[in-house]
């Protein structure tokens, strides 16, 4: 008997062949950051399956979807009766991290103080810049004077 699909052309005995752990996940990340923009579990599932000969459940596309929400890797929005979901960027995972690590309760000064201990130059010059703007984008705000260093 062969199964389509199955990499020898043998039917799995243990029942229907299943993806490696993790690559669904891969897969519908890499749907949602190559979309132009918001899709449903729906939308993802159609794409997953466009060309394959089996089915994938709306279940279990909503449970991955649910889940790499719950990691922080979709962000989502109300869309009639369920969610839309879109791929959130590198750099904002990366800076979600941080405040994370900033906010576990250990010694702020200390971490803070390590993390800049290991930038580069132009790393260390950069952030000294991103930091003098947001101090003056705030003050700008607030209607108050720009400090000067």
């Amino acid at each position: 008997m062969h199964e389509p699909g199955h990499p020898d052309g043998q039917a799995n005995s243990q029942g229907p062949i299943r993806r490696a752990a993790g690559a669904l996940e891969a897969e519908i990340l890499g749907i949602l950051r190559t979309a132009m923009g918001p899709l449903s579990p729906g939308e993802v599932r159609d794409r997953i399956t466009a060309g394959e000969q089996r089915e994938l459940s709306y279940s279990t596309v909503v449970t991955i979807m649910s889940r790499l929400h719950d990691k922080g890797l979709l962000a989502r929005q109300r869309a009639r009766r369920g969610f839309s979901y879109t791929a959130v960027d590198e750099a904002s995972l990366a800076a979600n991290r941080m405040s994370s690590a900033l906010g576990s309760g250990i010694d702020r000064g200390a971490v803070l103080s390590r993390f800049v201990s290991g930038l580069s130059g132009r790393d260390a010059r950069l952030l000294r810049s991103l930091l003098a703007n947001a101090r003056d984008s705030s003050a700008d705000k607030a209607g108050e004077p720009r400090e000067r260093d």
